[in-house]
């Protein structure tokens, strides 16, 4: 993962941030399935490719819980120390993805009026084109934007990003009517 300009591990924050985002959801009665709930990489120590079998392994725990979606909480970075904001990206060929992506970035906005970023559609990124079930990343901030950084690591701003995903997964479960099936996972 990225290190922030404050020197802060995204792997931590992302983390952090997920545990909030569980702690939400489990409160409005979803069942949640950490991929991670340690600092640690799923892989063997010993593993010639660890990020393979790591994405591999988180693959395998989504297509085995078949939630009614999949979110990965990333922090974002860029060469220039302007750009800001959170983005969600989807699998260009989920129609479902490209829904999830739609209520996680609205609700994302409305943490912060300022962000005109939009969902991206993506069609490389491993995690996003090898599972079955609806996954979104989203990226809730960067980590090269000093202002976003600082605030990033503080425990109002991450339980205030963390609910703002959280409200985005709810909007979408309801959208899709997942939740009346009873999966809501």
């Amino acid at each position: 993962g990225k290190v922030g300009m404050n020197g802060e591990l995204e792997k931590e924050l992302n983390l952090q941030i997920a545990e909030k985002l569980k702690l939400f959801l489990e409160a409005s009665d979803v069942e949640v399935v950490m991929t991670r709930t340690t600092d640690t990489g799923l892989y063997d120590e010993n593993a010639s490719n660890k990020k393979v079998q790591d994405m591999k392994q988180r693959i395998q725990i989504i297509e085995e819980a078949q939630p009614d979606i999949a979110v990965s909480i990333h922090q974002n970075s860029y060469h220039e120390e302007s750009v800001c904001g959170a983005q969600v990206f989807y699998y260009a060929d989920s129609e479902e993805g490209k829904a999830a992506a739609e209520c996680l970035q609205k609700a994302l906005a409305e943490l912060d009026p300022d962000n005109t970023k939009q969902i991206k559609a993506n069609n490389t990124y491993y995690l996003l084109k090898k599972t079955e079930v609806p996954v979104v990343i989203a990226e809730c901030g960067f980590l090269s934007n000093s202002e976003e950084a600082r605030k990033l690591v503080t425990e109002e701003y991450q339980r205030a990003t963390a609910g703002a995903v959280a409200e985005g997964v709810l909007q979408y479960i309801r959208s899709v009517g997942a939740g009346a099936q009873g999966h809501r996972k």
